[in-house]
């Protein structure tokens, strides 16, 4: 038996994301609602079998939306969501894992370069219209990928292929899972309990793990003194991993060189933090999987979910609640 109506209501929300224009453009004859805000969210979802959200979702919501019994994260992290609520509701989540595991990897590698090859220093140089000139101190010069030595924390989806991608540059990768015995994309595979014991070795960091309440403030001070003061730091996980003052301190001391952060504690990044005018820091507003091929790749799961619902299939793909 179904755990949809005949003919759902599937409400696609999220501020930026064509969800709802690329879902039409399927002809599943399925109707669809769209919010681009919260208020809209909350107006609507009343009406929602089905809601696909992330960043919008309050799990006040649940309250107010009796029709509804499941919701497609957007996002491969499902930390927003209350899956107590979500079981006591009768309501079924999925996340977006995997979708955007090319992405991101690739994003991170792009802040990897950018870092070494003094990108950000040369768009400033063309914003000026000034042509650098060769460099003789040789600490200053852009450096190389290959023979560096790469610590990724959490070889999920994302950070397995940016493994890949790493050792492609000539690295070494040191893989931190849950369960090293699951193997991986890195060259050894390690314990989450000894990132204290590799970040000596460390030239990157690499976060690629889920918020929990382990990985909670995992980079904190004590994390960053074990880091050589050449290495830097590249977050594409979720800003609570760091503990942001202890990183502003270890920047503005040495203690590390850099930080290349997708994310930060309290987004958007209030105008005020120091963060901002560090010149040895890198920030991309969290758009790591902000790619053209986004919205399609969490549609996919999104049909695979609605079919085996309207199948009265209990198991999701990517299912969580």
């Amino acid at each position: 038996m179904s755990i949809l109506p005949e003919n759902p209501v599937i409400l696609l929300a999220h501020a930026a994301y064509r969800l709802k224009e690329r879902f039409d453009a399927r002809g599943t004859g399925v109707a669809s609602l769209q919010a681009t805000s919260r208020e809209e969210l909350l107006a609507r979802v009343g009406e929602a079998d089905v809601v696909v959200v992330s960043g919008l979702w309050d799990n006040a919501l649940l309250a107010q939306a009796p029709r509804l019994r499941f919701v497609q994260s957007v996002s491969a992290g499902v930390d927003r969501y209350d899956l107590a609520a979500f079981r006591q509701a009768g309501v079924h989540l999925a996340s977006g894992q995997g979708t955007n595991a090319i992405a991101v990897s690739e994003h991170g590698l792009a802040l990897m370069l950018a870092i070494t090859r003094h990108i950000p220093q040369a768009c400033a140089n063309q914003a000026r219209h000034d042509w650098r000139g060769m460099i003789a101190h040789i600490p200053d010069r852009e450096e190389e990928l290959a023979g560096k030595t790469a610590v990724v924390v959490g070889l999920g989806g994302i950070g397995g292929r940016l493994a890949r991608l790493a050792r492609a540059f000539g690295m070494t990768v040191i893989g931190l899972r849950r369960d090293p015995a699951a193997g991986g994309e890195a060259d050894s595979v390690r314990a989450m309990a000894d990132l204290k014991a590799v970040l000596p070795q460390a030239d990157f960091v690499v976060l690629t793990c889920p918020l929990t309440p382990e990985t909670h403030g995992l980079i904190d001070g004590a994390a960053l003194s074990l880091m050589k003061p050449t290495a830097r730091l590249v977050n594409l996980a979720r800003g609570q991993v760091v503990d942001e003052p202890a990183l502003i301190a270890a920047l503005r001391a040495g203690t590390i060189a850099g930080a290349a952060l997708d994310c930060v504690a309290e987004e958007p990044l209030s105008a005020t933090s120091p963060l901002w005018d560090m010149a040895n820091v890198l920030i991309t507003p969290h758009t790591g999987g902000e790619t053209q091929q986004c919205e399609d790749r969490v549609l996919d799961i999104l049909e695979e979910n609605l079919g085996r619902l309207q199948r009265g299939e209990t198991v999701l793909y990517n299912g969580v609640v």
